[in-house]
């Protein structure tokens, strides 16, 4: 079955999509625990539930801290799915009751526990058996709702970065730049940060995934800055650096090349394109610039539901990019005790290539303006 073309929207026709695969697999029922998973099959948000796909329908259950948010969430979206509110011991006794003639039954081999698989084990009659990727393979590609929302998320982002990034040249604080920009996100309409802002100034800017410290930015500063808005649970991502007054010759060249991969990187992105050929478009370019042993991670990923999802984009990726994708971009490079570039935008593979959604300027000199008083 091919699954590369955008699912249609709404997810009744996703859980049918679903039970069609199942069938592929030979799989009578697919029990699902992953919290994403759920809310993309049927719309609920909870922290805690199980939902049971068969060639029949669906079963949701869930605890009674959410009745009423279950009913609202699944009418919204047309889901006439087997509603089951309780306790442990009664969830798995509905499940277990509609599983009576099922003789294969699935299991999310990433997302289940160990205790919970040793419980279902027990408690329900069919074989069970291990089962990988199916939602994800589905989540991959967006339907146009769903890169409407990561769009909103992405000009949340943007207009955030835009209202505050003059900040950087007042010396200010990395933590307490990356909490005035999770609040700016937060006033413009997300519902938070899609993870632990980054903020890293000038040696520890070298550091792909540091977090914000203590350290003042001064003069001189390399200043990564990799964030993203969380909005009706989809995300987005992006990166931007930024040179703090006068840039040295060597910071110049370090930019640019960065520059020229992420550009060639985003060129590459086309429907049917070997992921991995992006991430090697990217490397082409710092290889001329004598950088490429400074690449240390890879040139992206998947971005929806959750903030790294399938697709991988990296050298070992097998994945191949199909429209209606959603992805990023992110090539750096980074010289210990000297600092790092990274530049990243997230993007929606289209019929003639790649569209950004991020589009927050690139223009990466912040002129100076700290004025320490005594």
């Amino acid at each position: 079955m091919n699954d590369s073309h955008p699912p249609a929207a709404g997810p009744s026709s996703r859980i049918e999509r679903l039970q069609r695969l199942l069938g592929e697999e030979e799989r009578d029922a697919l029990l699902v625990t992953k919290l994403e998973n759920i809310a993309y099959l049927t719309g609920f948000s909870g922290s805690a539930a199980m939902l049971l796909i068969d060639g029949t329908g669906a079963m949701l259950t869930t605890d009674g801290r959410y009745t009423h948010q279950a009913e609202e969430e699944l009418s919204a979206r047309g889901i006439a799915a087997e509603l089951v509110i309780g306790d442990g011991t009664r969830q798995f006794a509905a499940l277990a009751g509609r599983l009576v003639r099922t003789k294969i039954l699935g299991l999310e081999e990433r997302a289940v526990t160990w205790s919970l698989a040793q419980r279902c084990e027990r408690e329900f009659y069919p074989s069970l058996v291990p089962s990988s990727g199916l939602i994800e393979r589905l989540r991959s590609t967006k339907d146009a709702a769903e890169i409407a929302v990561i769009s909103r998320a992405c000009g949340i982002a943007d207009e955030a970065l835009a209202a505050i990034r003059d900040r950087l040249s007042e010396g200010v604080v990395e933590r307490d730049f990356a909490a005035e920009l999770d609040f700016t996100m937060r006033r413009l309409g997300a519902a938070g940060p899609s993870f632990t802002t980054i903020v890293a100034s000038g040696p520890r800017s070298a550091l792909p995934h540091a977090r914000p410290s203590e350290r003042r930015i001064v003069e001189g500063d390399l200043v990564v800055v990799d964030f993203g808005a969380l909005v009706d649970g989809y995300h987005s991502d992006m990166t931007r650096t930024f040179i703090i007054g006068e840039p040295t010759r060597e910071q110049e060249r370090h930019y640019e090349a960065v520059r020229l991969a992420q550009e060639a990187g985003v060129a590459a992105v086309a429907p049917g394109v070997a992921a991995r050929a992006v991430d090697l478009a990217c490397r082409e370019v710092l290889v001329t610039f004598g950088l490429d042993a400074y690449f240390t991670h890879g040139t992206g990923h998947g971005v929806g539901l959750e903030i790294h999802e399938a697709p991988s984009v990296g050298s070992a990726s097998a994945d191949s990019l199909s429209e209606g994708m959603v992805v990023t971009v992110e090539p750096g490079v980074y010289l210990p005790g000297l600092g790092g570039v990274r530049i990243e935008d997230t993007l929606v593979v289209t019929s003639m290539g790649a569209r950004l959604l991020t589009s927050a300027t690139k223009d990466y000199q912040l002129p100076w303006h700290f004025q320490r008083t005594i």
